[in-house]
């Protein structure tokens, strides 16, 4: 057998990162409540070695 979650950093950021989520309804539903509670990372945060995706 293998493990399950196999990290990584790229598939994370796209997935969840702030980009992807402003771009459907509710993502920036989730942005906005995320503000609203005073969140210090509204989204995932890639490194700037993967940034440029």
């Amino acid at each position: 057998m293998s493990f399950t979650y196999k990290p990584k950093k790229r598939k994370r950021a796209k997935t969840h990162g702030f980009l992807s989520r402003m771009k459907t309804v509710g993502g920036k539903l989730v942005i906005l409540r995320r503000r609203r509670k005073g969140r210090a990372q509204l989204a995932v945060q890639p490194s700037r070695k993967i940034a440029k995706f």
